[in-house]
């Protein structure tokens, strides 16, 4: 399946176009995806 989201972080954090990244929860992956574009 495919998704687009638009994400606000608690923490900033170094990120780039093409980065790649999961999200875990509960020590599971339960997602995954690449950085598109970044919004200030």
């Amino acid at each position: 399946d495919n998704v687009t989201v638009d994400v606000e972080l608690i923490v900033p954090i170094a990120m780039e176009e093409k980065l790649r990244f999961a999200i875990r929860e509960g020590g599971r992956t339960v997602g995954a995806g690449v950085v598109v574009s970044i919004t200030e």
